[in-house]
């Protein structure tokens, strides 16, 4: 068995704000493996200043993985804590091994099209104007999902955006949630947690920045509208320390990133210990290519949850790798008549 490793920049169709700011690039890395005449691709998401391996030895450890590739799975998992993107593009590059196209890695009815995954349309901060032309395009397309993002732009302004959905959609016309990213201080989000309270809101995620426990678990304790984690996740890595922290916060949801909290094993770690506490929990993908969504897509499948999913940002880059992935009617297909445009000698 050899592995390389390859470098790739995706560029974003159009520059996509955040509360950590402006997003036009998005670098990213894949780990291919060789076993004979069969291939295996996997994608380490790194996703700088959120990963907690971003770090400036990042590509010495990929090339110390591909060095030690005979190791195998289990023994190069455990070495990886700190790395948690490596370990899941080494989960994918495995599975895309043992798959007969490179690709189908969790074989389903999703896999077949006979079956969808109902998912979130998300909506990027930027100007008012800008945020209305896309929850109108995202009701066009058949969302009944939306995820707004907000901390970004002015509070009151976000306040009467999400008052205009709610003048035209009730509740159980359209779900809302909204991600505040860590942009509220912890002496005021009890507060606007109260008035977004009044727009009959799915959730929030992450309201104050993450590593504030106390001021978390109070807020949790004292919300009038469900709190689900997302960054508080990132670089927590033992069982004892993500069972504390859960008892802790008891958070109303948690959200995985499967790049950033060590792939698929990180994620069924999480899943197991929040399902002993009651707490609810979905899968969201964080700017991978379509490779890396494609394994996100196919695992959260595999879990049957009821709930829409955070899976809907392949069309974002204008450099993709065409699949069979495609969006439509809110839901995530995986049109089998497609197929992959993914040739390592012309796409890197």
């Amino acid at each position: 068995m050899t592995a390389t490793y390859q470098p790739y920049t995706l560029n974003f169709k159009q520059a996509s704000g955040t509360s950590r700011g402006i997003l036009k690039t998005k670098d990213t890395w894949f780990l291919i493996i060789k076993e004979g005449q069969k291939k295996g691709i996997g994608e380490c998401g790194m996703f700088r200043g959120l990963s907690v391996d971003d770090r400036p030895d990042y590509e010495t450890k990929l090339q110390w993985v591909c060095d030690n590739i005979n190791l195998g799975l289990t023994e190069l998992l455990s070495k990886l804590e700190a790395f948690p993107s490596i370990q899941f593009g080494l989960e994918m590059a495995f599975k895309s091994l043992e798959s007969q196209d490179g690709f189908d890695l969790f074989p389903s009815k999703f896999t077949k099209n006979e079956d969808s995954i109902s998912i979130n349309g998300l909506i990027w901060m930027g100007s008012e104007q800008f945020m209305k032309q896309q929850i109108q395009d995202k009701l066009e397309a058949g969302f009944r999902c939306i995820k707004m993002k907000i901390g970004a732009i002015d509070f009151q302004t976000e306040i009467n955006l999400l008052k205009s959905i709610r003048k035209q959609f009730s509740a159980k016309d359209i779900e809302l949630r909204v991600d505040a990213n860590g942009a509220f201080k912890p002496s005021e989000a009890l507060e606007k947690l109260k008035i977004l309270s009044d727009f009959n809101l799915h959730s929030i995620e992450q309201p104050i920045k993450q590593g504030q426990v106390e001021d978390m678990a109070k807020l949790c304790q004292a919300t009038p509208l469900p709190i689900a984690l997302d960054e508080e996740l990132i670089g927590v890595f033992s069982e004892e320390k993500k069972k504390a922290l859960l008892e802790t916060i008891c958070p109303q949801y948690i959200i995985l990133k499967p790049s950033l909290i060590g792939g698929f094993s990180g994620s069924n770690s999480w899943i197991n210990l929040a399902n002993k506490q009651n707490i609810g929990w979905w899968i969201t993908s964080a700017l991978e290519s379509n490779v890396g969504l494609n394994a996100i897509a196919q695992y959260t499948y595999s879990l049957k949850s009821d709930l829409p999913q955070g899976l809907g940002t392949g069309s974002l880059f204008s450099n993709n790798f065409k699949s069979p992935l495609v969006v439509k009617n809110g839901t995530l297909q995986y049109n089998n008549v497609e197929h992959w445009e993914f040739n390592l000698e012309t796409c890197i």
